[in-house]
């Protein structure tokens, strides 16, 4: 619990910013759950941090930006198992998922052509709609005829 968070050899979390809440957790655990504080709340100190740099802070903050409050902090929860330390090692497994998903960059997007075949197909689907449009319009008639 007090030891650095290893993402990758050149990404390391130091335990000072990470911080612990404990809870009792929902769900089974008999007598057990009414006693003991087994669900876990790992705060990390996202932009305190200086383990991860600021494009990958970014990244992390466009794409779980529910998990990170006004203060900066990144909230993981974890109240799936009944001890403690599997929680808390859980917990610890979030959080490196969640940076290593994010240390490097998307792949640009390339943009794309749409191929003539499609563009026919939108076309003769724009005509075939406004032909069934047409038909609902009232007849007029002509005032030569």
């Amino acid at each position: 619990m007090n030891d650095p968070l290893n993402i990758t050899e050149a990404v390391v979390i130091p335990a000072a910013d990470m911080s612990w809440e404990f809870m009792r957790a929902s769900g089974p655990g008999g007598q057990h759950v009414n006693k003991s504080d087994t669900a876990v709340r790992l705060r990390f100190e996202l932009d305190r941090t200086e383990a991860i740099g600021d494009d990958v802070k970014a990244r992390i903050r466009s794409a779980r930006r529910g998990l990170i409050n006004l203060d900066g902090t990144l909230t993981v929860a974890c109240e799936s198992h009944r001890s403690r330390q599997r929680n808390i090692d859980s917990a610890r497994e979030r959080l490196a998922a969640l940076i290593l998903a994010h240390l490097e960059p998307p792949p640009p997007r390339r943009a794309t052509r749409p191929t003539r075949a499609s563009k026919e197909r939108r076309i003769d689907a724009k005509k075939k709609r406004g032909e069934a449009k047409a038909g609902r319009r009232p007849v007029t008639r002509d005032r030569d005829g």
